[in-house]
């Protein structure tokens, strides 16, 4: 561990060597590049650095143990060891953890699908309010959010939609968040006061460059049509609104948010990048499925992880067996604690894996 915790120290070191380079810094790309690549070695540079001061300091206070020293100093030595002994065991876990496989689309931003689907209207409007919900989410992280499609019931609910979210780190907080959501209530269109369980899925796609998903204009379809709101009503005139048909996949995207038929295109084809991001990912790692259906789960949309049951005021998420009581401020886009869990235990799982290797 500690050869390559060494040879990250020499690398931090040669990139910001570089990043002093007026050759690079001149060079937008390579500025961007080299800037990247030592924010992501810092905390691990960082964390080595201060697991060395620590070993420094325990082998200063155990030759000051060796010499001739009254009883009172020789006590406050031993009290001092055992806390820098216990520093240096927490910066060794920290170390581990910095050293495990990172998943490289965790810095990213994300495009969130939300979906209706089993319970109709009532399934939608849930639908709905988990929309928002991932919102204020990304309102309470300091997010860029913006629905790039929408299609909405007579009655308010949500068919489906896009929400676009840019933010430092959205796709490492909000992956765990692709599955079956569950809604345990008594509809509003219900008189006899039974409750119903309903769902809706999400998925959550990394949004990826141009370079990592190479489009053939000839496979693609562009439709341009006018927008329309929650009922159907029509927003414009204008054939604005745009649908885009990948011919050899067959995944279809639209956008309508901008009333410029260009930046609809340019959002539509942004979107269809990152599902056919995840439909190629997902492809290479079927043969890997078995494997990565772990304590969090694999992430697919047809998996139930979560459970909102209204009469409790209970939210539950299945894969940690975590229940909380906050339903109101859960759906009002309060979920560290929930995502806090999960990275918690994708953290385990992954120690554990380390361990066993």
């Amino acid at each position: 561990m500690f050869d390559r915790l060494a040879a990250i120290a020499r690398r931090y070191d040669e990139v910001s060597e570089r990043l002093c380079d007026p050759a690079v810094v001149s060079n937008v790309a390579k500025l961007r590049e080299y800037s990247k690549e030592q924010a992501e070695l810092a905390p691990t540079v960082e964390a080595y650095r201060h697991f060395k001061q620590v070993g420094e300091q325990i082998q200063e206070a155990k030759q000051m143990l060796q010499e001739k020293l009254d009883e009172e100093m020789r006590e406050f030595l031993r009290a001092e060891l055992s806390e820098l002994e216990d520093e240096q065991q927490k910066v060794t876990d920290e170390l581990q953890m910095l050293l495990l496989p990172r998943d490289p689309n965790d810095d990213k931003n994300v495009f969130l699908e939300v979906r209706s689907a089993a319970g109709g209207d009532e399934a939608a409007l849930f639908a709905s309010q988990l929309l928002r919900m991932y919102s204020r989410y990304a309102e309470r992280q300091r997010w860029k959010a913006e629905v790039i499609d929408a299609s909405y019931t007579e009655l308010g609910g949500l068919k489906e939609a896009t929400l676009s979210i840019q933010g430092q780190g959205a796709y490492s907080k909000l992956k765990w968040e692709s599955g079956t959501h569950r809604v345990q209530r008594v509809p509003v269109t219900e008189s006899g006061g039974r409750i119903h369980t309903s769902t809706a899925t999400v998925a959550v796609l990394p949004e990826v460059e141009d370079i990592e998903v190479d489009i053939n204009e000839k496979d693609i379809r562009v439709d341009t049509f006018c927008s329309t709101g929650p009922g159907g009503q029509s927003v414009n005139t204008t054939q604005s609104a745009v649908r885009i048909t990948h011919m050899p996949t067959g995944i279809v995207v639209s956008c309508q948010d901008e009333k410029s038929q260009l930046k609809n295109r340019d959002k539509a084809m942004r979107v269809l990048r990152a599902r056919l991001y995840e439909k190629y990912e997902m492809e290479q790692q079927q043969e890997l499925a078995a494997q990565r259906k772990g304590q969090v789960g694999t992430g697919d949309r047809s998996e139930r992880i979560r459970t909102f049951n209204f009469p409790q005021s209970r939210v539950t998420d299945h894969r940690v067996g975590l229940t909380s009581h906050r339903i109101e401020s859960i759906l009002d886009g309060d979920l560290d604690e929930i995502i806090q869990a999960l990275h918690l235990a994708e953290r385990t799982e992954k120690l554990a894996a380390a361990a066993e290797a």
